[in-house]
């Protein structure tokens, strides 16, 4: 009987009353029928067009007699691996094996293959040879040219070439596989479809190009040219546009890559109609025995009110993903669901989240953006604000309002991302205030990242002026109203451009405001970012300059270790930091010191201080440390 899922065997697919579906759904993670997962979204909107859609999740990938379990598709395979990279997931930035995986059944690691959508694509051609195989998702989307690959330290070709699919999806997906199946149906064969937006396919590079075309770097120099990856990189960046982008290229051993410009945004109308498709809101039944999906629990309770990012931080993926033009769905389509989470059984009154990439952006950063696109060079928010720039909180505030008017809500926190410079640059206060009183659940998290101007030039942050000046509006207004609220800043170690001596001058910037961070990153070099551009080429590809990156495991060690110099464990690590960096001042007892000294060291500079302090000033009698031994056996003389 249906359950109300999509299938997930042919059992269900049967009681469907389906023989063969239109599309086999392949993914890396368990099926959770939620918008917050990608496939949920695009299954729906398939779903909602017409076209029947099973979801073949998680399959054994030792063989391909899983990949036949709802026998060869109609139109086709779709293929991704989950809400994230398989990589990231499976890995921490030591490379070390994840224990957890949030995205599979009771978090258990090891149901998804590592470089999943290249494993699976490839067990599908066993199965079923010439098929068609679309790929999408953030694993394909981001590795969708040449790509620095931080696990294996080398640039590896698209994943096009490399998963042997007939097209790769990037971006939201929504309007680009409506039209490849509008296509598909029609009876069009996939190799003859190359016209479709937000799409990159392979043909012979004398083959005629539906778009205007720039790039034609060849694979075998990115790979082997730093300063030629970085270049393509730019290019790409710059291109990745929905109004003034052109398709981009590159060749591979006599294949032409080509990305047709990116699809454009969905309407708000168009957004809202996704977020209104009937999803469970849950996991498959079958999860349950097996303990749940965590992955659901962070956004069960939360509303995501927009799309894109024009906050421009270089090691985010997000400009390459759902592009830097921001939309945002209706204040309506938001109560309504909220309407629907307050039925969910352990809703207990508190909506977790009102956000998305960026919680408190509504509209496109500036009016000239609708019309001519985002700025190929320049970035709205940093190093300063752009001129253009428009801010304005009304529209969010009133959404709050109403969402907080809906029967059985008592209370609305946002926990996503709040960008505090657009924030700061509203000389309207009414948001910074509510924000304060209403929505912070005892501790609000924000990203500085860092203190250092040179660092944060290189993560195309706001200088920290700007964060001190958020940090003392919000203490003040939290004093204001009598409440005892905390901020809590994600800090970023090992960013290209950071130093050692960045990382000390970060130290003593959180010593000064008495803050001791409980967690710190390290910089993680994943694809279709301008920070792993610069990690692997020591170039900033926006300006052709040389950054320093550390690559070294031990001063990775050493800059997250003067992060935490609270930490009883890192005292050795600190210890050695400021001895490189000549500021063994900082080792000591006073309360401008960073860390204790060692046991036997501490002996010893107490020895030498009463030493010296019995001798003359200057006297060739003054004792150094390399001369005190032993201090306890025999008396200085």
């Amino acid at each position: 009987m249906n359950n109300g899922f999509l299938p997930i065997n042919k059992k269900e697919m049967e009681e469907h009353g389906w023989d063969a579906p239109d599309f086999v759904y392949v993914t890396g993670d368990a099926y959770v029928d939620h918008p917050s997962f990608g496939v949920s979204i695009i299954s729906r909107v398939l779903e909602d067009a017409g076209y029947t859609v099973a979801i073949l999740s998680q399959p054994d990938y030792k063989s391909c007699e899983a990949f036949k379990e709802f026998g060869r598709p109609k139109l086709g395979f779709l293929c991704t691996s989950g809400n994230i990279d398989s990589m990231v997931a499976h890995y921490t930035v030591a490379k070390r094996k994840r224990s957890t995986d949030y995205y599979s059944p009771g978090g258990k690691m090891g149901l998804r293959p590592d470089r999943a959508v290249i494993v699976y694509c490839n067990r599908i051609r066993e199965a079923y040879g010439d098929v068609p195989i679309i790929i999408g998702g953030l694993e394909a989307s981001l590795r969708r040219f040449a790509h620095y690959d931080y696990w294996d330290n080398k640039v590896r070709r698209s994943i096009l070439v490399d998963s042997r699919a007939d097209i790769l999806t990037y971006g939201m997906g929504e309007n680009i596989l409506l039209r490849l199946a509008e296509l598909l149906s029609r009876g069009i064969p996939i190799k003859k479809i190359r016209d479709v937006r937000g799409t990159v396919y392979l043909c012979d590079p004398d083959d005629k190009i539906h778009y205007e075309a720039v790039g034609g770097f060849d694979y075998n120099d990115l790979k082997k040219d730093k300063r030629i990856y970085a270049e393509a990189f730019a290019l790409q960046y710059k291109e990745n546009d929905h109004v003034r982008g052109r398709a981009v290229t590159e060749i591979y051993d006599g294949k032409m890559l080509v990305q047709n410009p990116p699809m454009p945004p969905l309407t708000r109308e168009e957004l809202d109609h996704v977020y209104a498709l009937p999803y469970m809101r849950t996991y498959h039944p079958s999860y349950e025995a097996l303990g749940g999906v965590p992955g659901i629990q962070e956004v069960e309770l939360s509303v995501t009110h927009n799309r894109g990012c024009f906050g421009g931080c270089n090691f985010c993926a997000l400009a390459f993903h759902q592009g830097r033009s921001v939309v945002s769905r209706s204040i309506e389509s938001c109560v309504e669901e909220t309407k629907k989470i307050v039925e969910v059984p352990n809703f207990k009154g508190y909506i977790h989240d009102v956000g998305g990439p960026t919680a408190n952006f509504r509209y496109a950063s500036c009016k000239q953006q609708e019309k001519t696109g985002i700025c190929a060079n320049r970035k709205c928010l940093a190093p300063t604000p752009c001129k253009n720039l428009k801010v304005d909180h009304s529209e969010y505030i009133k959404l709050l309002k109403e969402i907080e008017k809906v029967p059985k809500v008592k209370k609305v926190f946002i926990r996503s991302g709040i960008r505090f410079d657009y924030l700061v640059y509203d000389k309207n206060e009414e948001f910074f205030k509510k924000l304060v009183r209403d929505h912070v659940s005892g501790q609000l998290k924000v990203a500085p990242e860092h203190c250092s101007s040179n660092v944060l030039h290189y993560m195309g942050k706001p200088d920290v002026e700007v964060y001190n000046r958020f940090k003392k509006r919000y203490f003040e207004l939290t004093k204001s109203i009598g409440k005892e609220q905390y901020l809590v800043p994600y800090l970023m170690s090992s960013h290209p451009g950071s130093t050692l001596k960045d990382a000390l001058k970060l130290a003593l910037y959180l010593k000064e405001g008495g803050y001791s961070p409980e967690q710190v990153q390290d910089f993680y070099p994943t694809p279709g970012t301008a920070s792993t551009v610069m990690f692997y080429t020591g170039i900033d590809p926006m300006t052709g300059k040389k950054v320093y990156c550390t690559t070294d495991y031990h001063e990775k060690q050493l800059q997250r270790a003067l992060l935490q110099f609270n930490r009883p464990q890192n005292a050795e690590l600190v210890r050695e930091a400021l001895t490189k960096l000549g500021r063994t001042d900082l080792i000591g007892h006073t309360k401008e010191c960073l860390v204790k000294p060692a046991k036997g060291e501490a002996q010893k500079v107490r020895a030498v201080k009463a030493a010296n302090e019995r001798k003359p000033k200057n006297s060739k009698w003054a004792v150094s440390k390399k001369n005190v031994r032993g201090t306890k056996k025999r008396k200085l003389r």
